[in-house]
């Protein structure tokens, strides 16, 4: 068997490409100025392989996926409840036909002309439909520094956190995909002096660099998933940007959490990473201390080294200007904990659900995950470019990425992009 270095596809992946044959990220398409409906699709260098003409012609022909009507849905989820037995089949039969030593599509000019489509003719949609979306606080940089910011240095972070991954029910309906604009959302801001509550645009809109992991399977409403099977429950991952208004969010959130500064838009990005095309960059998780209950404890204690990146793209700029960088590894909960955990009390999954980490930041200055910690809640400015920023300006573009380094080939995830747009009058 090939390594994943030695694998090759017959379609030519430009150099630096994050969707080379090792990768194969799913999405859903759609064809520029067609009204047929949209289609699922991996990527593949620059083009998308329309897996409802794969299946048209036969090619699936496993015991999962054979005559299944899967890749003929608007969205993933009927894929993703099949569990890994038909990701695992999909992606081999998949790495096999665009494999350079396979002519099955490789020759075929007109099948190959049916399949491939180049990115440039497709506009891509939210590849599931989102049932249900959890926001996890599970960056243990994050937590401290937000600690510091709102709490000062006594107690930065709760003594809960360290026996369990903090959560919130977020809003499903207003998870978009990649290149969604956002409307600087109105809300109440904390009273000044002699004056009651602000109300008004958010003048403290943020980006959350965050990801998402897809579920697939669910559980049964009353019945846990096990942590050491967690894994079996979930699809892949995709960048998350989890947009908070942080003037509203602190008036708001004592007692019951986040409300009205995070439900406004929560953008992923339209290619879902599957965990199998991450598993060479599995690396160890950080010790945790102290050690975590029984149902929280696994056996293979793991996280992904996925380096990832902010940028900013002012209105008035050419050029986008990075600002954060970071890494997935610093993750203190891992994604098989937080679903352990979420299902612990018999709360049921299903496909489509996502669940979120939470900011992603890490233990260098440079390395955190938004700009409330990034200008210290607006204490300082940070350079954009050729202007600086404390909080969000309108026209301000976010653009997020993420692409694990193998030898000789990437797994990445593209972009997630968002444009600020003024609040409504």
């Amino acid at each position: 068997m090939a390594g994943a270095g030695q694998l090759r596809s017959f379609v030519e992946v430009p150099a630096g490409s994050h969707f080379p044959i090792q990768n194969l990220p799913f999405g859903v398409f759609r064809r520029r100025g067609s009204r047929a409906p949209p289609r699922p699709a991996v990527a593949i260098g620059d083009l998308a392989l329309d897996l409802a003409a794969v299946a048209d012609a036969g090619l699936f022909d496993g015991p999962a996926l054979a005559g299944s009507p899967c890749f003929h849905q608007e969205t993933l989820n009927m894929f993703l409840g099949m569990g890994r037995p038909a990701w695992k089949e999909a992606r081999a039969t998949l790495q096999k036909i665009l494999s350079a030593d396979e002519p099955v599509l490789r020759d075929n000019e007109a099948l190959r002309s049916k399949c491939l489509v180049p990115m440039s003719d497709i506009e891509m949609v939210l590849p599931i439909t989102v049932g249900g979306y959890t926001d996890f606080f599970c960056s243990v940089h994050h937590a401290r520094n937000c600690g510091f910011i709102f709490r000062g240095p006594q107690t930065p972070v709760n003594p809960n956190w360290f026996h369990l991954p903090i959560g919130y029910n977020g809003r499903a309906s207003s998870v978009v995909v990649s290149g969604t604009d956002v409307i600087r959302p109105r809300g109440q801001g904390h009273p000044t002096r002699n004056s009651g509550p602000y109300f008004g645009p958010s003048q403290k809109l943020d980006f959350e660099l965050e990801m998402a992991a897809i579920v697939g399977p669910g559980n049964e409403l009353g019945k846990p998933i096990d942590i050491n099977n967690a894994e079996d429950h979930i699809f892949g991952l995709a960048l998350m940007n989890d947009w908070s208004a942080r003037d509203i969010q602190a008036w708001e959130t004592i007692p019951l959490g986040p409300f009205l500064g995070k439900s406004f838009s929560t953008i992923i990005s339209p290619w879902i990473v599957t965990l199998d095309a991450l598993k060479p960059f599995t690396c160890e998780a950080p010790k945790q201390e102290p050690e975590p209950l029984p149902y929280l404890a696994e056996k293979n204690h793991v996280n992904y080294d996925i380096p990832l990146e902010v940028w900013i793209k002012p209105k008035d700029q050419s050029d986008a200007s990075i600002v954060a960088k970071t890494n997935f590894k610093h993750l203190y909960w891992t994604v098989t904990q937080q679903l352990a955990h979420h299902t612990i009390n018999g709360c049921n999954m299903r496909p489509g659900d996502i669940f979120a980490t939470g900011t992603l930041s890490g233990p260098e200055p440079e390395s955190l995950g938004c700009l409330l910690e990034l200008t210290w809640n607006g204490q300082k400015e940070i350079p954009v470019g050729n202007s600086t920023r404390k909080f969000l300006e309108d026209g301000d573009e976010v653009i997020l990425t993420g692409c694990c380094k193998g030898e000789g080939y990437n797994i990445g995830f593209g972009t997630c992009i968002g444009k600020v747009l003024p609040a409504l009058p």
